[in-house]
This record gives C-alpha cells, sequence and structure tokens, in this order.
C-alpha cells in the first residue's frame, strides 16, 4: 500500500480546505481491515493526530478541530479525505494520511487521533495558514 496526499495550500484565516490521500497497491472490499488518519506537524512540535476512521467507518476526530475538521473515506475509490473549515493559524503544518492493519491490534478500539504509531505513511501536503 502506497499514500498518496495533496490539495494543500496557503490561505487566510477562516478559509477551508480539503486534502485527499489516495491509496495504491491496494484494493478495500468488505473484508478490509485498515484504521486510517491524518496527522499533522508543525516545525519544532511533535506530531499530533488530528482525525481516524476505522474499517467500519466509525470517526475520530482531535479535540483542536473537532467541528471544524471532518475524516472520510471513499472506498470505491480508494481515498481518503480530510475537509477543512474555519482554519486558524495553529493549523499551519505539514499534513500526513496514514494507515495500519487493525489486526496487528486485535480490533478497532485503538484506532483514535491519540495513536500515531502508524505502519504506512505518506509523504505530506503542507498547509499554511495566514492571518
Amino acid at each position: 500500500m502506497q499514500l498518496t496526499e495533496s490539495g494543500g495550500d496557503s490561505v487566510q484565516v477562516g478559509g477551508s480546505l480539503r486534502l485527499t490521500c489516495v491509496i495504491s497497491g491496494y484494493t478495500f472490499t468488505w473484508q478490509s481491515s485498515y484504521c486510517m488518519g491524518w496527522f499533522r506537524q508543525a516545525p519544532g512540535r511533535e506530531r499530533e493526530g488530528v482525525a481516524t476512521i476505522d474499517s467500519r467507518g466509525h470517526s475520530e476526530h482531535a479535540a483542536s478541530v473537532e467541528g471544524r475538521f471532518t475524516i472520510s473515506r471513499n472506498t470505491g475509490l480508494n481515498t481518503l479525505y480530510l475537509e477543512m473549515n474555519d482554519l486558524k493559524p495553529d493549523d499551519s503544518a505539514m499534513y500526513y494520511c496514514a494507515a495500519v492493519d487493525e489486526r496487528q491490534y486485535g480490533g478497532r478500539s485503538f484506532c483514535v487521533p491519540d495513536f500515531t504509531t502508524m505502519d504506512i505513511w505518506g509523504k505530506g501536503t503542507l498547509v499554511t495558514i495566514s492571518s
């Protein structure tokens, strides 16, 4: 599986962006068991989880983005999205798409933004918010 992000851009405070992650080298089916998520890292800061979605479509969002960001996926298109609204300067970061097989951890309950030990990572897309 390979992950390729796009959609990063420079926008003003209050603006919106939609990030896209295309999954290649793997085809999702009803038996797929991947937890997927969006993570971000700003210069000088730790990588942090933004949002995750498990194999049954249950999503979780970090408190810092709750109500502003929405993770979603289209398994038919092998694509993961992150809709970002009301962007703030603190949202500026490199955003990464990531995935891990849930079977490694015995189920889906670990699939939350605090879990950053994903196996597969994209190269990132840069989001810059200016005031």
